[in-house]
């Protein structure tokens, strides 16, 4: 495919090869774009803003609700490109899709809302006879800079909202995923969005991510991806808005009193999902010791039960990773931990990007695979003796983006949820539920701002405020 800059698909000087992670084979290119390339892309969108900002707010439902309705009609498309391209199982594919179409609905309806306040100045000292009100104003370039493991709807929630707002946007997706996001850009211009309005541009973060990060023109910046690289961008950014999604290793309590088949059959989906690569994925069990060596043997069958393999075969429950390096270093870690004094219940093998479902028992927290974000298929499982020693296992991290507790005690859900860090709080569940309309963020080293159409319309705008006298 071709890349989306300046008004025009154009094409690179270099390829990239776009590979299926399965067997490797190449599904396509795209351009190796340039700092020259970028710099068309920025000019391009400066004078986007203008064009957007012309846009009444029903102009821009307009376009993202026809928008929303090509994407409807290519869904299937849509989710076999991000099982091809990403690896995730073709029904996670397909899922993902159908969320995508969603966040671009819930961001048309968003572009009527725009709304300020009026404030009753004479409330003030010196405020008689004054009126005051406050607009809400696009920013002007949205940088949209997007990770691989959701190559469709994490591009959705970025340009959906920023278009919304009356934003020119430009995108950077994944070096590894990058057709998504460009089928994308396909269909909003189908849909009617001026040709300026979006730019959709193609190569390494390292070659062109510093060009646009740094660029004056650029007012805001949102992205998903690792802590390193989210400080490098607010390095970079200067006086910027900035949304950063960045990592976790997402705790889950598992009380005395939980359904313990109702905790290992969900785990065995938070946990596994998209082969572990998933921010929220459930990474940490947090098990009372009551219920400890029950539990095991339980998850254990459920987590045996994952068959692995062609994505694209539709009784396949888990498919590769995204690349054979990541699998390397997924099974280096579950092997250290071994070495260091934790069990191993289940998996523990690799065949090229394909990595076995894994669980580990007997984890120190203070084991890599327990403390840092493994970003893999492997769960390790602690134990602990109350809910305080719980609650203080789970925030004893620098990651607060998800976690959850499985109880029936009131108390103990309550307790749980007002005094765990974390940006979102499952109660019941497992760490990996969201519903594209809420708001989602995370705590501490996860990262700052909230996405969902919504909450992130109120970061793609400033407010203005206006007073009469």
């Amino acid at each position: 495919m071709k890349m989306y800059i300046d008004g025009a698909w154009v094409e690179g000087k270099e390829k990239i090869e776009v590979r299926n992670p399965f067997d490797g084979a190449v599904i396509d290119t795209v351009p190796r774009a340039t700092a020259q390339d970028v710099q068309r892309a920025l000019d391009s969108a400066a004078r986007g803003t203008r064009v957007m900002a012309g846009l009444t707010a029903y102009q821009r439902y307009q376009i993202l609700h026809r928008a929303a309705e090509l994407m409807a009609q290519r869904l299937e498309d849509l989710g076999r490109t991000i099982t091809l391209e990403e690896g995730k199982i073709i029904a996670e594919g397909r899922a993902e899709a159908g969320r995508g179409l969603e966040t671009i609905t819930l961001s048309a309806e968003e572009a009527k809302r725009l709304n300020g306040e009026t404030l009753p100045l004479d409330a003030a000292s010196n405020g008689a006879g004054k009126f005051g009100f406050t607009l809400r104003v696009p920013c002007g370039i949205v940088a949209a800079i997007t990770p691989f493991n959701f190559p469709l709807n994490l591009v959705c929630h970025k340009v959906g909202p920023a278009l919304a707002a009356g934003n020119a946007v430009i995108v950077k997706p994944a070096t590894d995923t990058p057709l998504s996001a460009l089928k994308l850009t396909e269909i909003l211009l189908e849909a009617g969005l001026p040709p300026e309005g979006i730019q959709c541009i193609t190569g390494t973060g390292g070659t062109i991510g510093d060009g646009i990060c740094g660029d004056a023109r650029v007012r805001k910046i949102s992205f998903t991806g690792s802590k390193e690289v989210g400080e490098h961008i607010c390095r970079v950014a200067g006086l910027k808005k900035v949304t950063m999604e960045l990592g976790s290793n997402a705790p889950v309590i598992v009380m005395a009193d939980a359904d313990l088949e109702k905790v290992a059959t969900t785990t065995a989906i938070t946990g596994f999902a998209n082969a572990g690569q998933v921010c929220i994925s459930t990474q940490r069990l947090l098990v009372n010791q009551q219920v400890y060596g029950d539990f095991i043997d339980l998850f254990k069958t459920k987590v045996e039960a994952l068959t692995t393999g062609n994505p694209l075969e539709e009784g396949v429950r888990m498919g590769p990773m995204i690349r054979e390096r990541d699998a390397v270093r997924v099974n280096e870690w579950v092997h250290e931990a071994v070495g260091k004094g934790a069990r191993l219940v289940t998996g523990g093998t690799r065949q090229g990007t394909l990595h076995a479902p894994t669980v580990l028992a007997e984890v120190d927290p203070r084991m890599r695979i327990s403390c840092e974000e493994l970003f893999g298929p492997a769960v390790a499982i602690s134990r602990f003796d109350d809910i305080d020693q719980a609650i203080a296992l789970a925030n004893d991290s620098n990651y607060g983006l998800s976690a959850a507790i499985f109880t029936q005690n009131l108390d103990w859900a309550l307790k749980f949820a007002q005094q765990v860090q974390s940006g979102n709080i499952h109660i019941n569940w497992g760490t990996v539920w969201r519903a594209d309309m809420m708001p989602y963020g995370g705590l501490k080293d996860s990262g700052m701002g909230k996405e969902g159409p919504r909450y992130a319309i109120e970061e793609m705008t400033e407010t203005k405020m206006v007073v009469i006298h």
